[in-house]
């Protein structure tokens, strides 16, 4: 069964899974829910429907944050690109990212070779790619360098 994780900046506390089969934890990252799902080594019509019903479900958010764990994935094949990019399309519509982790070096050179790899950003592990959100909100933030005029167009 695939694993779903959430990760809030909220007191530890349990939020609802939307399938009973899943589970879920949090752990804090900058204010927004983070939520980890784990990618079934072997797709069926039932696991894919599961899996992007879930996705929907916190997908709804404004901006949401997803990782999908690829640690079972070994076979990187049609069907597997092709939910990953069912993924991708269905967060951008609420303007949202899909960050992947834990990638096997042959399922990642499949994505190299198929031109999806460049779509995401990919992590060594769970932890970098949840990590990386509060990094990219960080920088996202920092103030302006004091006399920066950002209203001012500089030629290159």
């Amino acid at each position: 069964m695939p694993n779903l994780s959430t990760c809030t900046d909220s007191a530890p506390a349990q939020m609802p899974s939307p399938s009973a089969h899943l589970g879920s934890s949090p752990i804090s990252v900058n204010k927004r829910t983070v939520v980890v799902r784990q990618l079934p080594n072997q797709l069926t019509p039932s696991k894919i429907h599961n899996f992007m019903s879930d996705l929907q479900v916190y997908g709804e958010a404004q901006r949401p944050r997803f990782v999908l764990d690829c640690s079972n994935v070994w076979v990187m094949d049609a069907t597997t690109i092709n939910l990953l990019l069912c993924c991708l399309e269905e967060v951008m519509k609420s303007n949202g990212d899909v960050r992947l982790a834990s990638l096997h070096p042959e399922a990642e050179a499949v994505l190299q070779l198929a031109g999806v790899k460049r779509l995401f950003e990919v992590y060594a592990s769970i932890d970098g790619a949840v990590n990386s959100y509060q990094r990219a909100s960080s920088i996202a933030m920092l103030p302006f360098a004091e006399g920066f005029d950002n209203n001012v167009e500089h030629a290159a």
